[in-house]
């Protein structure tokens, strides 16, 4: 199946959506960050990926081409980004760029992986670019960069430490996004859930016991001692991806559900009639509940602490937003400012 026009509201995860629109909503937000990127120039980081990594194309990677184009078409992405193969030993892939996004894959990602698992990996860092998180996954690397440069001063370490903590929660929640995106394109979970597999530790899938391996992530879900929650919070606050098998579980839930089938039949959001803008409320107000219903249906008992508080941010929210967020035009009609 093809989605043109797809909006990439159709697969965004609840919690990405209204971290993302947050941040949408501050004026001039990404030309700051294109100001602030301008210490680094993109093009010399795009020419350095050109004269050190393998560029996909009909006569290198030509398989990797084609997902390429196929998962551009299937999303409706134009321009068609660039691929390009770098040698490393991790399995990983990230998409680049400001203004041009472009993909990295590493060989390692490309030896570990079977033909549709590539097509899923692929798939999902098209995500990426139709999202627009390529702005913001380079800004966390450069700040990343400027946090060690920086290090030596306290106040400055703070201060980037905590917008790294903030983007690190939003790109944990943008991953789960992205992994419906790659699902999209090879609108196979099977698939889906080899490559998480193999990304987890798995050498063969047929050597993994599927329902063995998923049951791992309600084990993880269902501790019952808080001091495990403490634990589980610290060991990820500073990643960037979640945790494997709780990803795998996240993407074939998704795989089951009603909204998956709804697109696969057609009935879908569209670019040409979103207004992410003029959403925002509901954005944040589907971003609490998502909290919520993760809190509540969760065995965790710090989760079962903070149960409430999605309801509250998310009546909180609708609250705000419709008090300063709906201005009279003047002819009695609401009207939304960015």
């Amino acid at each position: 199946m093809r989605f043109p026009g797809i909006s990439p509201r159709a697969y965004e995860h609840p919690v990405d959506r209204g971290a993302l629109a947050t941040l949408r909503m501050v004026p001039g937000f990404a030309e700051v960050l294109k100001v602030v990127s301008g210490l680094i120039s993109e093009r010399g980081e795009r020419l350095m990926a050109l004269g050190s990594a393998i560029r996909v194309g009909p006569k290198q990677y030509p398989e990797l081409d084609r997902f390429r184009r196929e998962c551009a078409e299937t999303l409706d992405v134009d321009p068609v980004p660039n691929v390009f193969v770098a040698r490393s030993p991790d399995a990983n892939a990230m998409t680049l760029g400001m203004d041009e996004p472009f993909i990295v894959l590493s060989t390692g990602l490309v030896e570990l992986l079977d033909a549709e698992g590539l097509r899923f990996a692929i798939g999902h860092e098209m995500g990426h670019v139709l999202s627009g998180h390529a702005v913001y996954r380079t800004m966390m690397r450069r700040l990343l960069s400027l946090q060690l440069s920086m290090s030596w001063m306290p106040v400055s370490a703070l201060g980037l430490r905590a917008i790294l903590a903030a983007l690190n929660e939003w790109y944990r929640k943008a991953e789960l996004s992205c992994d419906r995106a790659g699902l999209l394109c090879g609108q196979d979970p099977a698939a889906a859930l080899r490559a998480h597999v193999l990304l987890a530790g798995g050498v063969d899938p047929a050597k993994v016991d599927i329902p063995s391996f998923l049951q791992q992530a309600e084990e993880y879900d269902s501790v019952d001692d808080i001091r495990d929650s403490v634990l589980k919070l610290r060991n990820i606050q500073e990643m960037s991806h979640p945790l494997a098998v709780v990803r795998a579980s996240q993407l074939q839930k998704w795989a089951a559900s009603e909204e998956y089938r709804a697109i696969l039949a057609g009935d879908y959001p569209r670019r040409d009639t979103d207004e992410p803008h003029g959403t925002w409320s509901g954005d944040v107000k589907s971003a609490a509940k998502s909290y919520k219903d993760s809190f509540s249906a969760s065995a965790d008992p710090l989760s079962k602490v903070f149960a409430d508080v999605g309801e509250a941010v998310s009546g909180a929210a609708g609250k705000v937003w419709g008090k300063f967020g709906n201005r009279d035009d003047g002819n009695g009609e609401g009207t939304t400012r960015p």
